[in-house]
């Protein structure tokens, strides 16, 4: 493994990680890998991601977890933006169609399936 290539121009910004545990079936994940490609994400999410000051997000995954780094605006009010993300066009109707892949119980809507974890160490700060 040769690790990721990435570049930062934000001099300060806010980071979050999360997780959300997606069905243990190998199909449905290779669905969700597919649906996430670059070509296949509907473009109105991605401009709607960055509309409520998410700079950057990468998704990992790691069997049927998945591990979200979302790098946002310095004052970004993590509540606030969930909640109007969730408000904002086709947002809706994309939750509901990766819904298929996720295992999230009760919690369908964007705010509370991907759970933040918390920061444990930092090298360096």
């Amino acid at each position: 493994m040769d690790g990721y290539s990435k570049n930062n121009t934000m001099p300060k910004y806010k980071r979050y990680c999360k997780v959300l545990k997606l069905q243990d079936n190998p199909e449905l994940i290779r669905k969700y890998k597919e649906v996430h490609k670059p070509e296949n994400i509907w473009p109105v999410i991605s401009e709607g991601i960055r509309e409520v000051g998410i700079i950057d997000m990468e998704i990992y995954i790691k069997d049927n977890t998945a591990f979200m780094i979302m790098d946002t605006v310095p004052d970004f009010d993590h509540d606030k933006a969930m909640k109007k993300l969730g408000s904002l066009p086709k947002q809706k109707e994309w939750e509901e169609y990766v819904s298929q892949f996720q295992n999230a119980g009760a919690k369908a809507d964007t705010p509370e399936k991907w759970e933040i974890v918390e920061r444990m160490f930092v090298l360096g700060e």
